[in-house]
């Protein structure tokens, strides 16, 4: 017995499912249908509810190992292991496209990308543009190209930055327990459950283990991290057993037997109070009566209709402040994350989206800052 009693799941639309290695390569070979079928259905289950999921998978050297049919030797150099990365990563993908009938898409990613601005924005379209196309984004790490990206309990990290990048409300990880204990049930009888976590607390940390598994790189403590990370941008995090197909049964229905972390605070919130406070580039994007009015009164994104010029040397994903000029001077009005560079908003300045391309020589979209990335003075 688990100790765990079920309880009900707040609602949810979307969400990202984090998968380790040891629930795709359960007996320490290749990739095996034994656990992840269930989590597929639970998946599938979601799908047909109206519900979006991301997920992220490891699985890729350990379904490369299969195919070298060799282990790295102890110490092995960094290029062995992108090697069986990189055999690996076709694998995968088929593996999971196995158990849909939508499309699955590979999406590579660095903790580097994740960082840049403008390549965050970049992943940050592709994603959403995959979820209005009703497919199924699988997440990796690009190891083939990472320097250091394979330390311990990285894919936990990159899921809880990815719940941040689509606008998840939960974080599903799946583990190879039950949920969180007090103590690591593994080595103490008396190890209770931990059904809901109102707010992560040094002692929960400290108690949580290392790594729990030969075939995976993390333990209980980065998915711990990982939840906190989470929970700072407003996303809530579920643990749960992934080797138990009742557990994935329930989750399915919204009934959880595991552990549910909160979030520090509502997405929204989390959202507003980091484009309120992030540093600002020099200069700024200034804009006509229309489009101050349709920003203020309305709400609505900035378009190149209404900017009547840019000035300093901001790039694509940098914050930027949106400045109202007119006959009684300047005002600052918003600021926000501007798809645009400031060299380009002069050339698209006053013109209408559509010529935007043919201006350009390409587009990231009709507006200058969307109404997702822009809050008000």
């Amino acid at each position: 017995m688990s100790g765990f009693t079920e309880q009900q799941l707040p609602p949810w639309r979307r969400a990202v499912l984090k998968v380790g290695s040891s629930l795709l390569a359960a007996n320490g070979g290749g990739l095996s249908p034994h656990y992840a079928e269930a989590i597929a259905g639970f998946v599938a289950a979601s799908h047909r509810a109206g519900r979006e999921v991301v997920i992220v998978s490891s699985g890729a050297v350990a379904a490369g190992r299969a195919i070298a049919h060799r282990q790295p030797a102890p110490g092995a150099a960094m290029a062995e292991r992108q090697a069986l990365a990189a055999l690996g990563q076709a694998q995968l993908m088929g593996f999971w496209q196995g158990f849909f009938d939508r499309p699955v898409a590979q999406v590579l990613l660095t903790h580097d990308d994740l960082r840049n601005r403008r390549r965050y924005l970049n992943a940050r379209a592709t994603l959403g543009e995959l979820l209005r196309r009703s497919a199924l984004p699988i997440v990796n790490e690009n190891d083939t190209v990472s320097v250091d990206e394979l330390k311990l309990g990285d894919n936990d990290t990159l899921a809880a930055i990815v719940a941040a990048l689509v606008d998840a409300e939960v974080l599903f990880i799946a583990t190879d327990i039950d949920g969180l204990y007090d103590a690591d049930p593994r080595t103490d009888r008396n190890a209770k459950p931990v059904e809901v976590v109102a707010q992560l607390s040094a002692s929960l940390l400290a108690v949580a283990g290392g790594a729990g598994s030969s075939v995976g790189t993390g333990g209980m403590r980065t998915k711990l991290e990982a939840a906190q990370r989470a929970a700072a941008a407003g996303v809530a995090t579920v643990l749960f057993n992934g080797t138990r197909a009742d557990v994935l049964e329930g989750l399915a229905r919204d009934r959880l037997t595991g552990t549910r972390i909160h979030a520090a605070r509502s997405r929204l919130a989390a959202r507003k109070h980091w484009l309120q406070n992030a540093p600002a580039e020099p200069g700024g994007i200034f804009v006509d009566d229309g489009a101050a009015h349709a920003v203020i009164e309305k709400g609505a994104s900035l378009l190149p209709g209404g900017v009547l010029d840019a000035q300093g040397d901001f790039r694509r994903g940098d914050m930027v402040e949106v400045r109202w000029r007119n006959e009684r001077g300047e005002q600052r009005i918003a600021r926000g994350v501007s798809q645009y560079s400031a060299a380009d908003i002069r050339r698209i300045a006053r013109r209408h989206s559509r010529d935007i391309e043919a201006t350009l020589g390409y587009n990231y979209g009709e507006t200058i800052i969307h109404r997702d990335d822009l809050t008000l003075l």
